[in-house]
């Protein structure tokens, strides 16, 4: 496998100051450069800049993945399972809204994961997922 670089994504919000609360409070992102319409964020090691747009331009289709209805348009991050449990569990804490509950997906088959969607304030959906055997993730 090629040496994994860190990725640049960048995303809509309708709100600055919400969104950096959510990405840099809830989920611990560092924060990095800003402007007046957009920020900067160390996304778990790869970089996403938040960018003020003034309509949302939600897309709400999904797709079934093992009967769930996932959002055909998401992000996330692949986390070791220690961090995935700490991510899930600080995140019912906090009493977060999830899309999707933290579960194990595709039980017992290959690319059995555990997963976890929730949407950031502008609506942007959101997955962490971890896999127990980390060889899974591009297993067909």
């Amino acid at each position: 496998m090629a040496e994994l670089c860190p990725f640049h994504l960048a995303i809509p919000v309708t709100d600055l100051v919400a969104a950096e609360a959510f990405y840099c409070g809830l989920l611990g992102c560092g924060k990095g450069r800003t402007a007046s319409r957009w920020t900067d964020l160390d996304f778990f090691g790869h970089q996403l800049t938040l960018h003020l747009v003034d309509d949302d331009g939600r897309n709400s289709a999904t797709n079934p993945v093992d009967g769930d209805a996932v959002p055909s348009r998401h992000f996330g991050v692949v986390l070791n399972m220690g961090d995935w449990r700490a991510l899930a569990d600080r995140l019912e804490d906090a009493g977060c809204e999830f899309l999707i509950s933290p579960r194990i997906r595709f039980a017992g088959e290959v690319g059995e994961q555990a997963t976890l969607f929730l949407y950031d304030p502008s609506s942007n959906a959101l997955e962490f997922k971890s896999f127990a055997d980390p060889t899974q993730l591009f297993a067909t």
